[in-house]
């Protein structure tokens, strides 16, 4: 069964490994007891939308972005196909931006 909560906690704590940054760095930045930031990642506590918002400004990153990664997660679980949003021409014209700089 999908939890919710399981896969906002994986993909927090994803993130937060990924910057190398500690429980206790991004606690003490998004004002939340370490404990219960611990809990948030494990999945063991609801993270309201507020504590979302605090968590996800202080790992710096968009919360539309975690939404997304969960979203894009449970799709996967429930063998759902999501095609990519991105525009085929924007990311054609990326390519050829990112090839001319190299």
């Amino acid at each position: 069964m999908i939890v919710l909560r399981r896969e906002i906690g994986d993909v927090l704590r994803t993130v937060r490994q990924h910057q190398g940054r500690t429980l206790r760095e991004v606690s003490s930045a998004a004002r939340v007891s370490l404990g219960y930031l611990s809990e948030v990642e494990r999945g063991q506590k609801e993270a309201s939308s507020e504590l979302l918002a605090s968590i996800c400004t202080a790992l710096n990153i968009p919360m539309s972005f975690v939404l997304r990664k969960v979203s894009d997660r449970i799709a996967v679980a429930e063998g759902v196909h999501v095609p990519d949003t991105v525009p085929e021409e924007l990311v054609s014209s990326l390519r050829e931006e990112l090839a001319g700089v190299a």
